[in-house]
């Protein structure tokens, strides 16, 4: 069984978008392949007006111990070099570049720290 919140990541829609539409809390594998295969006509609509730019889930991955979640992307969200847990220290993840200066941003998804470097 998988989750309405799985079930999302894996059409590429809101979790919203998934349970005005029907989804439900829990389904089968089997289920959710035939909506993939064969989608209503909101889920062929919203498939037919993206436009690429924006996407509608990223996949978050701790790059010290490898820790993963789907999150919606946030507009204010910067271009990361490197995203690290909430656990690991600022010295655990690998130093910048010669002649880049470091900066840190919190609240990237539920538990990363979103580690920018860009030219001093």
């Amino acid at each position: 069984m998988i989750t309405r919140r799985q079930a999302a990541v894996r059409l590429d829609i809101p979790v919203e978008m998934a349970q005005r539409n029907g989804i439900p809390a829990r389904m089968t594998e089997a289920e959710l392949a035939a909506i993939d295969q064969n989608p209503p006509s909101w889920l062929a609509q919203s498939r037919a007006n993206r436009t690429g730019k924006k996407p509608v889930w990223v996949q978050l991955t701790c790059v010290v111990c490898g820790y993963s979640e789907a999150a919606r992307p946030k507009k204010w969200w910067p271009e990361v070099t490197y995203l690290s847990c909430f656990d690991h220290g600022y010295d655990e993840v690998p130093p910048p570049a010669e002649g880049l200066s470091r900066t840190e941003v919190d609240g990237i998804g539920t538990r990363f720290v979103g580690i920018v470097d860009a030219p001093a």
